[in-house]
Order: structure tokens, then C-alpha cells, then sequence
């Protein structure tokens, strides 16, 4: 018999729990989640009675007729820009090409001008606001690039404004420096903005720990596969851990590379070769798909989910929040997508989205599980099945959200912040 635990949280009754395991995941049937402190203490199905031992003002929610998973883990996000692009998406619907809007001044340049001239106080108000956002949609904890300074000061003022948001909002916030394209002030001598990034960039965002994460756009047109691995050495180098933008629109070598150098995950992989998805799968290099940004540019192309897993390389999925190309907070929609463009069953985008997520930032042994000694996150959805997830597409689901064993998100009063 199991020994009764001490718990100053509870969810209980729940339809189902969905408990992502190793690689694939278990339901439990009027199941319970219990926590101390924060941290999973027990989980099962049936009466509580004997197994828990509640706290005077613990918080109790019944679950009754609701879905209980871990918290949602976006492993890919841009939250740091000011100004949207919505004129850009009226455009391409009446068919711009990207080429054509970057000729007049739009794309990421555009997002670069605004973000260059906004204060750290506005890029932090921005950031909070989609913060509150993504917790709404039962996303607890993010990956967070910044990307849209490409300089010195506004990189530094972009992850700065991550880590104030991190201080002060529920949302946990990984941070990652990216090397997202070379300044229009450098296009002529494009040796010359990579030497900046190797030795003053990367060094001034190591010395200052304000990322975790060094992240590069691995494409045709942007980063060759030479200047990608110059930038991402120097990186390891400093000790950030590595992330690659790899294979999105053309086969380059960007999955190969980031099996060659031990990248923790390798990002879009729409045209990622065979070859190099093998070499992902051999590494233990977490393949990050984005289904939401196909879909947002009205591409028919999709990333080949389906043969990875069968080569057995592990599968996340997530948002790409950014202004131009996946403008969506909403990682349940992004689930959807992933069953609806790229053949995942819903249960095998939820784990993708939780456990396979939490491996893509390396926090599988924190968050994307209810396991005992783990975080307390978890999402209370008001639907019977984790299918409803999937299956209900654009549908408000979530009732509850939990960080740490507080509850930060109501449906009906809306987000809770705390400061840590």
C-alpha cells in the first residue's frame, strides 16, 4: 500500500490525466494530481482518501468532466519586437512575395527598425502582454529568442526586457541569443557583422548570463552552413548551449550541422535530408516543428514528422510566436495544426508539446511531465479527452493553469501575476 502523502494542492476527478512518459504517454481515468510546495507529489486514478493528506487552505480544484495535462512548453518563440506586419499579411494574401515586401522596406528589417527604436520598457510591456497571452492558452514555460536588435545595444536591451518579464510573470522564460540575419548596414561586408557577433556579441551575452541558449538562421540567403558553425563554436565556446533555425526552405546542411556540433534541438526542418535527420536521431538532437508557419504563409510544404519519429528522432512542437510569419501565442491551435498538416495523432502532439518541448530547452527533468519531485504545472482543460485538444481547433479550452502549485490563470478572472 502506498504510503499517504501531505499535499497543499489537489486536482481531482478529472476525466483524464495525461502523463507523458519516455517516449509516448499514459491516461488515467478519474485521475488526481497532488502537490507540496510546488512540486508533484503523488498522482493517480480513484478516490484520494487514502492516499492524500490535504493541508488546512489547501487548494483544491475539481476536475470533474476535465482534462488534466502538464503545463504546455512552447520550445520556440519570439516574444522581443515592437510594431506588427499585418499590412505584410494583407499583401501576401494578394500575392506579394517575400522578396518583394523585403525590396520595400518590410520583413525583418522593419521589425528591426521598431525594436531598435523602442525602450527596454516597451519591449518589456510587449513581452508581458504575450506572456499573458500564451498562459491564457495553458503555456507555461517558453523558449525566448531575441533576434530583432542585430546590434549590441539592442540585443542586450531585447534579453534584458526577457529577463525583467521572467522576474515578474509566471510564464517561465528560457533565454536564447539569436543571430537571426546580417543589418542592413552590413549587407556589403557580411565577414565584418559576423566578427562582431564572435567577438563582442557573444562574449558581452555570456559575461552577463542573459541567455542560455545561442541560436542561428542556418539558410540559403541568410547564414551559410561555414558562417553558422564560425558562430555557433564560438558560442559552445562561452559556454551558451546550442539551437539551430536549420532546413526551412532549402536543404543546406543545417540538420547535419547541428548533429555535427551537439546542438540541443534543430528548428523548422521542412527540407531537412534524410541524411541529416539520421544524424539528428544518432546525436539526440530534438527536432522543433513549426507547423503554424506554413500554414500562416500559405505553403503546402510541412515538415516530414511521421519519418522522423520513425527514424526515431524526438519531436517537439511550437508556436514560432514572431511578428512577420507565425503571429500566434496559442499553442493548442499549433497542436492542431501538427495533427492536421502533419499527420500526429493528438496524443502524440501533446507530448510533443509538453515532454517533447521540455527536451527541446533541456528542462525535462523540471517541467513537461507530472512526475513526483517535478513542478506543479499543469493545465486544467474543460473537455473530457486530451483529443478535444486537437480535435476542437481555435476553441478557448482551457479552464485552469497551475505554475509551481498556484493557480495563475482562471477562465473567468483572467491571469494572475506574481513576482517571484
Amino acid at each position: 500500500m502506498n504510503e499517504k502523502v501531505t499535499a497543499d494542492f489537489l486536482a481531482h476527478s478529472a476525466s483524464e490525466v495525461f502523463l507523458p512518459v519516455s517516449n509516448g504517454y499514459r491516461i488515467l481515468q478519474h485521475g488526481y494530481v497532488a502537490a507540496l510546495a510546488g512540486r508533484v507529489q503523488a498522482v493517480g486514478e480513484g478516490d484520494t482518501a487514502g492516499n492524500v493528506s490535504l493541508l488546512p487552505h489547501a487548494t483544491v480544484l475539481d476536475c470533474t468532466g476535465k482534462t488534466i495535462t502538464p503545463g504546455l512548453v512552447d520550445a520556440h518563440t519570439h516574444p522581443v519586437f515592437a510594431g506588427w506586419r499585418d499590412d505584410e499579411f494583407e499583401l501576401r494574401i494578394q500575392g506579394a512575395q517575400y522578396k518583394d515586401i523585403l525590396a520595400s522596406g518590410g520583413g525583418i528589417m522593419s521589425s528591426v527598425r521598431k525594436t531598435r527604436a523602442a525602450s527596454e520598457d516597451e519591449l518589456l510591456c510587449n513581452v508581458l502582454s504575450f506572456l499573458d497571452e500564451m498562459l491564457s492558452s495553458g503555456t507555461t514555460t517558453i523558449e525566448a529568442k531575441s533576434g530583432y536588435g542585430l546590434d549590441l545595444q539592442s540585443e542586450i536591451k531585447s534579453l534584458n526586457a526577457l529577463k525583467r518579464a521572467a522576474e515578474s510573470h509566471p510564464v517561465e522564460i528560457v533565454p536564447t541569443f539569436l543571430v537571426h540575419s546580417v543589418p542592413t548596414e552590413y549587407k556589403g561586408n557580411r565577414s565584418e557583422f559576423i566578427n562582431l557577433v564572435t567577438d563582442v556579441m557573444i562574449p558581452e551575452v555570456a559575461h552577463s548570463r542573459l541567455a542560455e541558449f545561442a541560436d542561428v538562421f542556418c539558410e540559403d540567403g541568410v547564414f551559410s552552413v561555414e558562417e553558422s558553425r564560425t558562430i555557433l563554436t564560438c558560442a559552445s565556446s562561452y559556454g551558451l548551449k546550442l539551437k539551430i533555425h536549420a532546413d526551412e526552405l532549402e536543404s543546406t546542411g543545417g540538420a547535419e550541422l547541428a548533429a555535427e556540433l551537439g546542438a540541443v534541438s534543430a528548428d523548422h526542418l521542412i527540407r531537412a535530408s534524410d541524411k541529416g535527420l539520421s544524424a539528428m536521431a544518432a546525436r539526440g538532437v530534438v527536432a522543433v516543428l513549426l507547423p503554424g508557419t506554413p500554414f500562416f504563409l500559405m505553403s503546402d510544404e510541412r515538415a516530414r514528422a511521421r519519418f522522423m519519429k520513425e527514424q526515431g528522432v524526438t519531436l517537439a512542437i511550437a508556436t514560432d510566436f514572431n511578428p512577420g510569419t507565425s503571429p500566434t501565442t496559442s499553442l493548442p491551435l499549433v497542436i492542431s495544426l501538427a495533427c492536421l498538416r502533419m499527420g500526429m495523432t493528438p496524443g502524440e502532439a501533446l507530448w510533443s508539446a509538453t515532454k517533447g518541448g521540455a527536451m527541446a530547452i533541456g528542462r525535462d527533468h523540471t517541467v513537461g511531465a507530472l512526475e513526483p519531485g517535478m513542478q506543479c504545472d499543469l493545465v486544467v482543460f474543460d473537455c473530457p479527452s486530451h483529443r478535444h485538444i486537437a480535435y476542437r481547433y481555435g476553441v478557448h479550452l482551457v479552464d485552469q493553469v497551475v505554475k509551481r502549485g498556484k493557480v495563475v490563470f482562471r477562465k473567468t478572472k483572467g491571469v494572475t501575476r506574481q513576482v517571484r
